[in-house]
């Protein structure tokens, strides 16, 4: 299915994935966007160009080699100052964005530092994913990317949408290899970083169409959401 174009760009319910997560980012008032590209990206800018048809602003980033979620973040340094979301390009969600963007301001004047806010769900199978322990305050205590089945301490994941603040960016080593889950949210927690979770409601839909399976759940469960028809209307 990918042979010809990224993943990010199969089509759900008529539309490039993507296009439902550009949409999202734009009705929470985000405008600029920044994409990174590594397979088949002539696909992905012959789609969007500039992002002015979506009513946004698009910068692209090309890795020659792959540099893993965190690393690709670190390429745009330049590109951050402010608070930014960060959204994997195989997650379809229809959560309130402005929620968990809330949630972050106001945990930011108690976390003394820069801190991190992950959106999070709670996985039925959770040695699949990054699994994470709360405290009291929602903030991380304990993180673990894939735990092994006798480790199971906690069934709340990354669920691949999170907040940053401009200055964590810094700890992410440049042109190197780097991923969130397997690095840089354990060696935060681990470094007494503040990296908060933000449970998502029970209401809200979420999926990681990355296998055959969860693509096809996407095709039939995804046109009921409400960022569907936001899309198909635009």
């Amino acid at each position: 299915m990918t042979l010809e174009r990224p993943k990010p760009m199969l089509p759900v319910a008529g539309r490039p994935a993507i296009e439902y997560t550009v949409a999202w980012l734009r009705h929470h008032g985000i405008r600029d966007i920044a994409m990174n590209l590594h397979h088949k990206p002539d696909v992905v800018r012959a789609h969007f160009g500039d992002g002015a048809r979506f009513g946004v602003h698009i910068r692209y980033s090309l890795e020659s080699e792959i540099l893993g979620t965190a690393g690709g973040v670190r390429r745009l340094i330049d590109f951050f100052d402010e608070p930014f979301v960060v959204v994997y390009g195989d997650v379809l969600t229809d959560v309130d964005l402005g929620a968990l963007i809330d949630f972050h301001q106001a945990r930011g004047a108690r976390a003394g530092r820069p801190h991190m806010t992950l959106l999070l769900y709670h996985a039925p199978n959770p040695e699949s994913c990054g699994i994470i322990a709360l405290d009291g305050e929602g903030r991380a205590t304990r993180f673990v990317e894939k735990p092994p089945p006798d480790d199971i301490f906690s069934d709340l994941a990354n669920a691949g949408v999170q907040v940053m603040e401009p200055g964590l960016i810094e700890l992410i080593p440049p042109d190197t290899f780097y991923d969130f889950g397997h690095d840089l949210i354990p060696r935060l927690v681990a470094e007494g970083w503040p990296v908060f979770g933000f449970p998502m409601p029970p209401d809200a839909y979420l999926i990681d169409f990355g296998t055959p399976e969860k693509y096809a759940r996407a095709q039939a469960e995804w046109p009921r959401t409400a960022v569907y028809r936001m899309a198909a209307g635009a």
